[in-house]
């Protein structure tokens, strides 16, 4: 495996904070790649995926445009618009809610539940892979060392 400096063809960085700040979104960009390359074959993107799974762990229980978009990874992504997509697919279904008929109710189909199993065995695959040289202390460290990152 090559270093950030070797992989993006960048001898040096001003600061150490800088050569992190560019590893997180290389690592990030090749993580992704990995999981979108396991999601093709179920014709998911990455984040029509993300809405299944929060769907699907709900179990059961109905979701809002508003539940899905606050839970999303993705913050940027258009769930209304993910939803329709998965809906054309069969996946989810809309129904109108009976104590408001103001607000739509998104709920997984069968042939959601199938797929997003499936889908997922084919993800943890990859993360597999992609995690495979670290240790679950590393694991753990890492995961530490971002949330603190960000704040938390």
């Amino acid at each position: 495996m090559n270093s950030i400096e070797e992989a993006i063809q960048q001898p040096k960085f001003e600061t150490s904070s800088h050569r992190a700040q560019v590893n997180i979104i290389y690592t990030a960009a090749w993580l992704n790649h990995g999981t979108i390359k396991a999601l093709k074959p179920y014709g998911l993107s990455l984040q029509q995926f993300n809405i299944m799974r929060i769907l699907r762990g709900r179990g059961g229980q109905p979701s809002t445009i508003k539940l899905l978009t606050e839970r999303m990874l993705d913050k940027m992504s258009n769930a209304s618009r993910l939803v329709d997509k998965l809906k054309e697919k069969g996946y989810v279904e809309r129904k109108e809610c009976a104590e408001d008929r103001r607000r739509v109710d998104i709920l997984i189909t069968e042939a959601g539940l199938d797929v997003i199993e499936r889908a997922s065995q084919a993800v943890e695959r990859s993360r597999s892979s992609s995690f495979n040289t670290l240790t679950d202390e590393e694991a753990n460290q890492l995961s530490h060392l971002l949330d603190k990152l960000r704040g938390a």
